[in-house]
């Protein structure tokens, strides 16, 4: 499989617009692709996977994923986003970078795998509603996919091998006053009321450090209060974005924080812990001996919603991630291509 085909294919995939939850079409285009190749796609929601033609259920099985979602473009955009661009070996596009150049380099990179039997059985899968952590995502095909013994989380990290990832809790709190007139002493302020948690959340540090993620990061990111100026506001409304190590589960952090602000709190979700994968492990070995550096992601991916070992490495650029103009460079899809040949190639998951 030619690099050349595996762009041909994202330019195609950039062309369709596939917000999350709203996949279909992009899931239509895979299938169809993988039907012309021959192989037998599966598919629930618009998540869709195929297996290795050499498929023996004795084998360890291991997953490339990658989402096919994206978010909506911003109002910075100097062109159409789904119109897919190739300028001075760049490919523009929603998508390209996040997460367009992991769909198509472990697409080319399975074909070219599946050549000859491998000592693992290979899956891939393009998941849905990845960017908004959406129940139909990858989350509701895990049951699907039993005896997974190791999952490669295709996002932009240079190819370099995200061996640890933050986790995410995002807290919405509300601060209690009571209502009074702003010319007179009387109510109890609710702006007032908040500003102790608020400067908590700003100055409490967490005792573990880790040396891959750092410490635990906890940002205050919005604030609502009043709405008119002679009323002293009841409440005051403020969401916390809090950033976990592998050290403490979300739970953990949660149950620290209710313990020191008087301010409600409410946590959207606990599921996205903080994941990582053992230094010593085969592919993280593999990883060195490629030459590939060893990090730690600060950013949420697939890996917090799987129960599976799992390594997040895939072509682009983080930073170019949501951005106005997004690209990814063609040269940075072939040399995805022929990491992650040289990655499985032939790879023993000794487990």
């Amino acid at each position: 499989m030619q690099a050349s085909e595996a762009i041909d294919l994202l330019m195609k995939i950039i062309s369709i617009p596939s917000f999350s939850g709203e996949e279909d079409r992009v899931a239509d285009l895979m299938e169809m692709t993988w039907a012309k190749l021959g192989y037998q796609a599966y598919r629930k929601g618009n998540n869709v996977w195929v297996r290795s033609h050499y498929f023996d259920p004795a084998k360890p099985t291991v997953l490339l994923e990658a989402h096919i979602d994206t978010v909506k473009p911003n109002a910075a955009w100097t062109f159409d986003p789904f119109c897919p661009e190739i300028r001075e070996g760049k490919l523009f596009g929603l998508g390209s970078n996040d997460t367009g150049g992991s769909i198509v380099s472990m697409w080319a990179a399975f074909l070219q795998l599946d050549r000859k039997a491998q000592p693992y059985n290979l899956i891939y899968l393009n998941a849905a509603e990845e960017e908004n952590t959406g129940k139909k995502g990858i989350q509701s095909v895990v049951k699907e996919l039993d005896g997974i013994a190791l999952a490669f989380i295709g996002e932009p990290t240079g190819m370099q091998a995200a061996v640890a990832e933050k986790g995410l809790m995002v807290l919405d709190c509300i601060a209690k006053g009571k209502a009074g007139h702003a010319a007179r002493e009387e109510g109890v302020n609710a702006i007032y009321e908040a500003l102790p948690d608020i400067e908590w959340f700003r100055n409490y540090r967490f005792g573990k450090v880790s040396d891959l993620l750092g410490e635990v990061k906890m940002t205050v990111t919005g604030i609502q209060a009043g709405s008119l100026h002679n009323v002293v506001p009841a409440e005051c409304r403020f969401m916390v974005d809090i950033r976990v190590n592998e050290y403490y589960s979300n739970t953990e952090i949660y149950e620290t924080i209710r313990s020191q602000i008087k301010s409600e709190i409410k946590p959207r979700s606990f599921s996205l812990n903080s994941s990582s994968i053992s230094e010593n492990h085969p592919i993280v070995e593999r990883c060195k001996s490629l030459g590939l550096a060893t990090y730690g992601s600060p950013t949420t991916s697939d890996q917090a919603v799987i129960p599976w070992t799992s390594l997040k490495i895939g072509p682009g650029d983080s930073a170019r991630s949501h951005t106005a103009d997004e690209y990814i460079y063609l040269k940075e899809i072939e040399e995805g291509i022929e990491l992650f040949v040289r990655l499985l190639d032939n790879f023993q998951l000794n487990i």
